[in-house]
């Protein structure tokens, strides 16, 4: 009897260390899976984004990309000790881009969304931001926030495929929703009196509103949603996650965030650099 008990002790013992070196193996391969791993051994960090996103990605007079996600990438590739390595690419294709290793990392101001979350990973929030309202100034007595616009006599614009339009057709689903392709071409179209409203992000209509919309427009600066902005990473990759994350929280802790906020969320001066 007590044979047999030592015997199927150690037999225990035996798969216990066959199951560990096992599981052990198989964090080692994720680990050689990671995009760190790659990213290390390339020398890069190939960051994704579309350039006119205010003030996040930018292209100054130079041709130099700038903003606030700029910095912080040319940050996380000085971390990483490896180039960096900007891809500007169309909003509506980032993210088959990505899932296709045309790059590393989505840093481009995007939203987290349920539905983009079913096909990629985010790393915590870096900043939230909502939907506000440029509004063409012959609406300033009528129009007092974005529930008034809930009619058909309204015409409101957004950019195609973005939580701009996705809170038009969710808050305001009676308003004229006309689409374009950038968010500049929807601003314009309600600075030149062709749209009653413009509905996009707080950053970019009031940029628009300083830099093109005074006494033309009516800036509604008051968000009416809650969007927390993300870097998005192809799934299955912990370590690439978890690297961001503390990224993220070091930058905060050493001041680096604070200064990026100032510069360009705050501050006015980078305007001259593009317009």
């Amino acid at each position: 009897m007590k044979k047999a008990f030592v015997l199927g002790v150690t037999a225990l013992f035996l798969c216990g260390i066959i199951f560990s070196t096992s599981v052990f193996g198989a964090d080692i391969e994720l680990a050689k899976k990671s995009t760190i791993e790659k990213i290390m051994k390339r020398g890069e960090l190939r960051v994704g984004f579309e350039s006119g996103y205010v003030p996040f990605e930018m292209t100054n007079k130079k041709g130099e990309f700038i903003g606030f996600d700029m910095d912080y990438a040319r940050r996380l590739a000085k971390a990483m000790g490896v180039k960096f390595v900007p891809v500007n690419t169309e909003w509506d294709g980032i993210i088959p881009a990505l899932m296709t290793d045309k790059f590393d990392i989505i840093m481009g101001g995007m939203t987290i969304t349920q539905e983009r979350n079913l096909k990629i990973n985010f790393a915590d929030p870096y900043i939230v931001v909502g939907q506000t309202i440029l509004l063409n100034k012959k609406h300033e007595d009528t129009v007092k926030d974005y529930r008034d616009l809930n009619d058909p006599k309204y015409i409101v614009t957004s950019r195609l495929g973005t939580t701009g339009e996705q809170a038009v057709k969710k808050y305001i689903p009676k308003a004229t929703y006309k689409s374009f392709q950038t968010e500049a071409d929807a601003g314009l179209e309600v600075i030149n009196g062709k749209a009653d409203a413009l509905v996009y992000d707080l950053p970019f209509c009031g940029f628009l509103y300083g830099s093109q919309g005074k006494g033309k427009t009516i800036f509604l600066s008051d968000p009416f949603t809650f969007e927390p902005l993300a870097w998005a990473i192809n799934k299955g990759d912990p370590d690439f996650l978890n690297f961001l994350n503390n990224f993220l929280r070091q930058s905060r802790g050493d001041g680096f965030y604070e200064r990026l906020f100032k510069k360009w969320i705050i501050g006015t001066d980078w305007k001259a650099e593009v317009e």
